[in-house]
């Protein structure tokens, strides 16, 4: 066996020296000749391929399922079931290694992740890579657990207790903040609250602890990710967190203590956003978004994880901007929102505005200075680097704000007189998210879509049909390549092939089930939990969607690194091994979850 084998290529790159001997004094090399079947349907495997020289097609009947070129293996997954699922054959002339199943064997049995790169499915295999790589700082400090980090005792005091006596408790505790307890409310004083009850002049040991506790507590649970904590603060604007494990508190969670654990970055972009001026201090803390985005992820950042922190930080941005155009009458009387993938908290880099407004109907306002505000604030965060719609759907187009009974209105012709327009319009209105103003405005609207589509069965089949906007071309899903851009370069649109499948087929289960998640992942769950959806499917789904995410971050920062615009497209020649095996799975996922949305909203003969 020649020393030219490639252990760069996965699975092999997790092998040890040893090992990786045992392949060198096992390995032969095969020729087939063009349309040669190497594998047949049926067959018994007794080795595993891996590819040298040209192509080899997996195929399903008539169907191309999957092409393998250089360095990519076959079939491991018939090798472990003693049985060959499809026919693969030799798209052209192909020279390949052969590994003996005995020898792929005794791999598997000493060297667990090869096994599981080689047959599991997608969630193992994504498993198993998070643990043959280096655990990187950020990841580990990402993956810890609120219980985790350290927590401060919480001390609790009366509601009746004047504030002098709580200031002798936090001083005697050395803490920053007390619970307090009123009746069946439990609240929190901090140092803040004290110093609102020294500026307003009152006798403090005749003041009661109450009357300047904060009694709206943001919790969080032990087990929950130390990374969310820290999306919540920034949410909601605060330093600490109350620790929760069912009705028993177990402590509070100051920020300074995650800041311990975690990079300030977020944080101090926040801090940046709040106290933003004018429209010029917003750029700048906008301009650091994509910086934090790429300092994630190349720390092994999980993708969930991210988008779960650039829609706070965006809702911030977003809500800090209408601040500063709007006047106070109009944000009295307005709900801001966002749709798409800024809406579900899917969005990473920056991309086209998807916004709207609720007006309140007896709120008095001139329609010119409705007009300027959301033209300043569309042109803004044009300026802050999200483009504007291509399609006009943003608040400077009147099509996207309303008061609330004309938005209503809408809605319900939408709903009952479906177009694609109109029914495009309410795929977008269904991730919506109020990020500024009252969101009580934009409620009712919502409600609307959920009172009236859930009897009309051939509305929601025209609905979930949109996952087969993108049909896969006559080569096979596999093999579509679309082109993007003027650049001439071939790269494939993970959002149309797969990305979008995934979210409409989603968000049509979901509508038809009313569930009131926004969030993919979410909408999953809450399938699940109603038992609408099969657990593993939406596990593969999960996995699948965030791999696809990262896939297309990924090739978006790399863009950015080389000063193109992001296109949204992947470089398929540019993948590893690994990766394109991954994407083969991924999308083995979505053709899977394709013909169940089909089969369930009966759209096999559309």
């Amino acid at each position: 066996m020649p020393n030219a084998f490639d252990f760069s290529a996965s699975p092999f790159d997790c092998l040890d020296a040893d090992e990786q001997r045992m392949v060198r004094d096992n390995v032969d090399i095969a020729y087939f000749r063009d349309d040669e079947t190497v594998l047949d349907r049926d067959s018994e495997p007794l080795h595993l391929f891996v590819v040298i020289k040209g192509h080899v097609s997996q195929v399903d009947g008539d169907e191309l399922v999957a092409t393998y070129g250089p360095n990519d293996c076959f079939d491991g997954r018939s090798l472990v079931a003693g049985r060959a699922s499809h026919r693969f054959v030799a798209a052209e002339e192909v020279v390949a290694y052969q590994l003996a199943k005995a020898t792929v064997n005794q791999l598997i049995s000493r060297n667990a992740t090869f096994g599981a790169l080689l047959f599991s499915d997608l969630s193992n295999k994504l498993g198993a890579l998070a643990q043959r790589h280096s655990q990187r700082e950020m990841q580990a400090l990402t993956m810890s657990r609120v219980g985790q980090a350290y927590l401060r005792p919480a001390h609790t005091v009366d509601g009746d207790a004047d504030v002098v006596s709580v200031a002798r408790v936090m001083q005697t505790q050395r803490t920053s903040s007390v619970l307090v307890r009123d009746g069946e409310r439990l609240g929190i004083l901090t140092n803040t609250g004290l110093q609102r009850a020294i500026v307003d002049g009152q006798p403090l040991a005749q003041v009661p602890a109450r009357a300047h506790a904060t009694f709206e507590l943001v919790t969080i649970a032990p087990r929950s990710p130390l990374f969310e904590a820290l999306a919540l603060m920034i949410q909601h604007q605060v330093h600490r967190l109350v620790v929760v494990d069912g009705s028993e508190v177990v402590g509070l969670l100051e920020q300074l203590d995650v800041l311990s654990y975690l990079s300030n970055h977020s944080y101090l972009i926040t801090v940046q956003i709040v106290r933003a001026r004018d429209l010029d201090d917003l750029r700048a803390a906008a301009a650091r978004i994509n910086g934090l985005v790429a300092l994630l992820y190349r720390g092994g950042t999980r993708v969930g994880q991210i988008s779960r922190l650039v829609q706070a930080l965006n809702g911030k941005l977003f809500e800090r901007t209408w601040q500063l155009v709007a006047p106070p009458e109009l944000l009295a009387a307005s709900c801001l929102f966002v749709m798409g993938s800024e809406g579900r908290g899917e969005q990473l880099l920056k991309t086209d505005q998807d916004n709207g407004l609720v007006l309140r109907d007896d709120a008095v306002l001139d329609d010119a200075v409705v007009g300027a505000a959301c033209d300043r604030f569309s042109a803004a965060l044009n300026d802050f680097g999200y483009p504007e719609c291509p399609g006009g759907i943003m608040v400077s187009r009147p099509a996207w704000r309303h008061r609330q009974s004309e938005f209503t209105a809408t809605v319900r012709q939408w709903l009952l007189r479906p177009s694609p327009e109109s029914l495009m319009a309410l795929a977008i209105f269904i991730d919506a998210r109020a990020v500024a103003g009252d969101p009580s405005l934009l409620a009712p609207v919502r409600a609307e879509v959920d009172r009236l589509v859930s009897a009309d069965d051939a509305l929601l089949g025209r609905f979930a049909a949109a996952i087969d906007s993108f049909p896969a071309e006559t080569g096979g899903w596999w093999n579509r390549l679309l082109l993007i851009g003027d650049t001439g370069t071939q790269l494939l649109d993970v959002k149309k092939a797969a990305i979008f499948p995934i979210v409409h087929g989603v968000r049509s289960l979901a509508l038809r089930d009313h569930v009131a998640a926004i969030g993919t992942v979410a909408r999953l769950d809450a399938l699940v939990a109603v038992g609408r959806l099969d657990a593993a499917m939406a596990t593969d789904l999960t996995d699948s969607l965030h791999f696809l995410m990262a896939l297309k971050l990924k090739a978006g920062l790399a863009e950015i690194d080389t000063g193109r615009a992001v296109s949204g497209g992947v470089a398929t020649q540019r993948l590893s091994s690994l990766e394109r095996d991954l994407l083969k799975d991924a999308l083995a996922v979505v053709k899977r979850f394709k013909a169940l949305v089909r089969h369930q909203f009966h759209l096999e003969s559309a």
